[in-house]
């Protein structure tokens, strides 16, 4: 059985939702180029890594300096998309948490299990062994995943829900605490060394 996740399941404690979007599973609908045949193909995997970011205190979050042009979805609605370009080069991609006004969002950076036809050329080292894990892809890296699923801009401020092309399932899969894994977020060495070494990066291993 599968369930699009809610506005309800993001409008809670960020680290609570980031926890429970171990396991959940990141879907996709992908227009076909195929002859104008009109059918578009989904694509989907397990999410295995995710990062929070927290309310305007927090030094590692684009909300510490206040609301700005690029950031103000985080201000808005639990439940949307908050994709964003860096390095001048890559788009990493947030979904937003807690009530609207309180600035909170969670960075996709792991997927894994991935099913459905993929988008682009992927390496052997992308390509998961037969084993405990199955098969399939996994794809470490949020810059991976966006470019998989091929996530841009155009989706900034659109709700995680069919209609956007863009969603998160639940498909039941059962998680136990034992196999979440948390540590410091990845490159945030301006935030100070309290934030650098928060441990607010949620890691699902053993699965």
């Amino acid at each position: 059985m599968r369930k699009v996740l809610s506005k309800k399941f993001f409008n809670r404690d960020t680290r609570v939702v980031a926890e429970e979007l171990l396991g959940k599973y990141l879907v996709r609908r992908i227009a076909t180029p195929r002859r104008g045949s009109g059918r578009a193909r989904e694509i989907a995997g397990m999410i295995t890594e995710v990062e929070v970011y927290d309310g305007p205190h927090d030094k590692g979050s684009h909300a510490s300096r206040g609301m700005t042009p690029r950031n103000k979805i985080m201000f808005g609605h639990p439940g949307l998309w908050y994709p964003y370009f860096t390095y001048g080069m890559h788009w990493l991609v947030n979904i937003t948490a807690r009530e609207k006004g309180y600035p909170a969002a969670i960075l996709i950076r792991g997927v894994q299990k991935v099913s459905g036809p993929a988008p682009l050329e992927i390496s052997p080292a992308q390509r998961a062994p037969r084993g405990p894990r199955g098969g399939g892809l996994f794809l470490t890296g949020p810059a991976r995943v966006t470019k998989f699923f091929k996530i841009n801009g155009k989706l900034y401020g659109k709700p995680a829900v069919r209609s956007s092309g863009l969603w998160i399932e639940d498909r039941r899969t059962k998680i136990k605490k034992s196999q979440i894994h948390k540590s410091a977020r990845i490159g945030i060495e301006y935030a100070g060394e309290y934030w650098k070494k928060r441990r607010l990066r949620y890691i699902l291993e053993n699965f």
